[in-house]
């Protein structure tokens, strides 16, 4: 009632109260996640919409992310960004564990980066992992059969052995992605940046290191900065979405609402190697 009653009351009688809108992006970047929820812009558009749509100086955003997919982290990025000079706010991303990867992509939005001392911070990189499985079927008495339209349209086949220009192909797709990546963080971070043979190899860093490296701007926490910067009356304001019952639960997305048995099965199938990469992501950091 308090706050209803403030709302009414003029601007120069209101007290001196500034309410910041928090997003927290969390966890590995993939597009249509479907046994856990994973950050890509379906899933983040409506949570940064709204916090952009507070009466505040600026927009904070809680990021924990190893990375994953580079089209959904452009995507965030962008849509971060458009909003920031649409609105005239601005964007605040304080890093927890880790911003690597995509995750770092996604912490270029800021037009500040603030780190704990301790997470990791970089990894300027692609890759691209898989297995390989040439020998198993002839293991197990399994023939498969493979047709295809297009003498390329099987490459990279982990039933197949690998194939140097298959190998060669991949690596130039990967060159492509690297240069767009280096690219935004030379825009974004500009003259921030020291001179490091190192900074786009992949490699990653403590926050610590990363503020020597011009990769993040300082070193705090949220709740502490913001008051800093805006007052002592200053409220963070977590900005979620009403979410359903199923998607509570984090089980297998639309696949149970009236799904087939095997519509259930392939869903399960799909989230647990969404599960397994996500591990993958996290554990390179130690995490």
């Amino acid at each position: 009632m308090r706050r209803l009653l403030s709302r009414l009351l003029p601007k120069s009688w209101r007290p001196n109260i500034v309410t910041i809108p928090v997003i927290r992006l969390h966890g590995a970047i993939m597009a249509g996640g479907q046994f856990r929820p994973a950050l890509s812009l379906a899933t983040t558009a409506g949570l940064i919409e709204k916090a952009f749509a507070f009466d505040a100086p600026a927009v904070a955003i809680s990021l924990n992310s190893p990375g994953g997919s580079p089209v959904q982290s452009r995507l965030i990025f962008r849509r971060i960004r458009d909003l920031a000079v649409e609105k005239d706010k601005k964007v605040l991303v304080f890093v927890e564990d880790v911003a690597a990867s995509g995750g770092y992509m996604i912490a270029l939005a800021g037009d500040e980066i603030i780190a704990d001392p301790s997470s990791i911070v970089g990894s300027i990189g692609v890759v691209s992992a898989s297995f390989g499985f040439p020998e198993l079927l002839k293991k197990i008495g399994v023939e498969r059969r493979v047709h295809t339209a297009g003498q390329n349209k099987s490459v990279l086949d982990p039933f197949k052995p690998e194939k140097k220009e298959d190998v060669e192909r991949l690596k130039a797709l990967q060159l492509e992605v690297h240069e767009t990546f280096i690219d935004l963080v030379k825009e974004r971070r500009g003259t921030k940046l020291k001179d490091d043979p190192d900074l786009f190899t992949g490699l990653f860093w403590t926050g610590r290191k990363g503020l020597d490296l011009g990769l993040v701007d300082a070193l705090g926490d949220m709740r502490a900065t913001l008051r800093q910067r805006f007052g002592d009356k200053t409220r963070l304001k977590l900005v979620s979405q009403p979410r359903g019952l199923l998607s509570r639960f984090g089980l297998f997305g639309s696949a149970l609402k009236g799904g087939s048995a095997p519509d259930i099965a392939a869903a399960a199938a799909h989230g647990i190697a969404d599960a397994a990469e996500e591990r993958a992501l996290w554990s390179r950091f130690g995490l």
